[in-house]
């Protein structure tokens, strides 16, 4: 899947194979991992990518690689994931950066852009972002992006606060 969404300061791009190391790196560090149920080796990283390109050839979207523009350094992943919310599928933005990059804005910034890219682009009339109560900036990327709390559900075996944006209508 070609796939390239920019930012002011990132570029979003489908994730290849070559991420690998970058991935593997990102899922096994336990900060950023820290509101995960666990740790991932680097086999589950392979998984994790192959997961990602089944969903780009499923659903044309995924968690795709955010990069810095000027340097191509990868920062994290930052997508849209269909999720199943109490038994609803629903467009997911997902934002996972690497530590070192935390506390710039970037999340923020990549969200508003996949938010605005699904609203515009695949015209879905709600987005939704699955954070666990205990993760408060994931809460307040959810809250810059426009999103509020809107329930609690359980996901994957553990509690979540579900964060929602109503968007545009879909088309007659």
């Amino acid at each position: 899947m070609t796939f390239s969404l920019e930012t002011r300061r990132l570029r979003l791009r489908a994730l290849e194979p070559d991420d690998l190391d970058f991935v593997a790196l990102m899922l096994a560090d336990p900060m950023v991992m820290r509101f995960y149920p666990r740790l991932y080796t680097r086999d589950e990283a392979v998984m994790w990518i192959d997961r990602q390109r089944e969903r780009y050839a499923r659903d044309g979207h995924g968690l795709w690689i955010a990069e810095d523009r000027p340097s191509g350094t990868p920062v994290g992943q930052v997508g849209l994931v269909m999720q199943s919310v109490d038994g609803e599928v629903l467009p997911e933005i997902g934002y996972l950066l690497h530590h070192r990059w935390w506390k710039k804005g970037l999340a923020t910034e990549a969200a508003c852009a996949v938010r605005d890219w699904a609203f515009e682009v695949r015209r879905y009339t709600r987005l939704v972002s699955l954070i666990r109560p205990v993760n408060s900036p994931s809460r307040r990327v959810a809250e810059r992006v426009g999103m509020r709390r809107w329930k609690a559900c359980v996901h994957a075996g553990v509690a979540h606060d579900v964060y929602a944006i109503e968007g545009v209508e879909p088309p007659p």
